[in-house]
């Protein structure tokens, strides 16, 4: 059976204030080609199907169109979960007619869990579909209070996912986490991944998935194995934020044999514009070679620049920021590089506000500031949930 993974479509998402949906229509195409010419027999989306709860109408629409496609036209069935970034309620209306037609959507998880069943020339593929839940919600789905984590949650979903398992037919997981190889807390792999616990550990351990062949992962931005090459997260379709720019975005290529061995290849998605950095003196970068690529521009001009956008814009017209870079002397140059690209929030708000008030923000501002943050931080866990 071949298999086609691929996760975090983040439809409707805002990066810098420009809206991605053209870039996600352009990438979703090349898609939907290399679905002609490879010809897979299904295709799984593991999560962030949408960027936010609650998306535009443009996001809504082109999902729509390209499951259309692909499930009525081209008649491949595609099995997706619901992310943390989904509403799993909204995903998960209409579900069981859609998967008449061969689109099965798991927007929640109930304990009355079945898997997919999917038939090759060899047999039975049974696809487990685990969409993204709160520890919480799994505790009262089990009714069981020593549920407090998500290893745990996830341990207890498996648990009984296995109890009933045909261990003669062939398994696939298809799940929305922050897996590890040991469980233990590790770096996101990029800035767009809201992180899935507030105050504790949001990590699963990778062993937890042993009694499967293949596990297709959604929520890492960055395609890669953890513990062993049948664990995999295909990574997001497009670079979201300034530290993916290094990533080399596409999906995943699975090709099951009879007895559950799998090779897998990467394909590659080229996007519209590139997100990239570019680096240097401000009268240096005026002489590039005019592009339209995303930029994020690091200037290492050690006086002042006036109107620093306006004319990087002049060659690079869907630059998307800029930055100061600061070199310390005593931090390593590689490490310099790092520490420009973690911006905090708050020091984003500073940059943002001395360049178009002249002056930096006082104590109070900034307290306003961190204020209405948390405010809308809390507001919007609220509505996910």
């Amino acid at each position: 059976m071949k298999i086609f993974h691929t996760a975090d479509w983040h439809l409707g998402k805002l990066v810098q204030g420009v809206y991605m949906t053209e870039d996600q229509h352009y990438i979703l195409q090349q898609f939907i080609q290399a679905i002609d010419e490879e010809k897979p027999d299904v295709i799984i989306i593991a999560g962030d199907l949408y960027d936010r709860s609650m998306p535009p109408i443009e996001a809504v629409n082109l999902l729509n169109d390209v499951l259309a496609k692909i499930v009525l036209e081209k008649k491949i069935p595609v099995l997706a979960v619901a992310g943390n970034h989904d509403s799993a309620g909204r995903l998960n209306f209409g579900s069981r007619l859609m998967s008449d037609s061969g689109l099965y959507i798991k927007g929640q998880f109930t304990k009355n869990h079945a898997p997919i069943v999917l038939n090759d020339q060899h047999g039975e593929v049974h696809f487990h579909l685990v969409p993204y839940a709160e520890p919480a919600a799994i505790r009262n789905i089990f009714e069981d209070e020593s549920i407090r984590s998500h290893q745990e949650a996830m341990q207890k979903i498996i648990e009984h996912i296995t109890e009933d398992m045909d261990t003669s037919k062939r398994h696939v997981f298809v799940g929305h986490a922050f897996v590890t190889k040991y469980g233990e807390e590790e770096a996101n792999t990029s800035d767009s991944e809201r992180p899935l616990s507030i105050g504790g550990s949001d990590c699963v351990n990778a062993a937890l998935f042993k009694p499967f062949h293949y596990t297709a992962l959604g929520h890492l931005h960055k395609a890669h194995f953890v513990l062993n090459e049948t664990i995999r997260y295909a990574g997001s379709i497009l670079k979201y934020s300034l530290s993916e720019h290094l990533h080399e975005k596409g999906f995943l290529i699975i090709e099951l044999d009879e007895q559950g061995n799998t090779i897998v290849s990467k394909r590659k998605l080229v996007p519209r514009r590139d997100l990239r950095v570019v680096e240097g003196q401000l009268e240096e970068l005026l002489t590039l070679t005019p592009s339209e690529d995303y930029v994020f521009v690091r200037l290492t001009d050690k006086i002042s620049v006036t109107s620093p956008m306006e004319r990087i814009r002049s060659v690079f017209p869907h630059a998307m920021h800029v930055e100061r870079k600061v070199l310390r002397q005593d931090m390593p140059r590689e490490l310099q590089v790092v520490e420009a690209e973690k911006l905090e929030d708050i020091d984003l708000f500073r940059s943002f506000f001395t360049n178009i008030i002249g002056i930096q923000p006082d104590e109070d501002t900034e307290r306003l500031f961190t204020e209405m943050l948390q405010e809308l931080l809390d507001e919007e866990r609220e509505t996910v949930k």
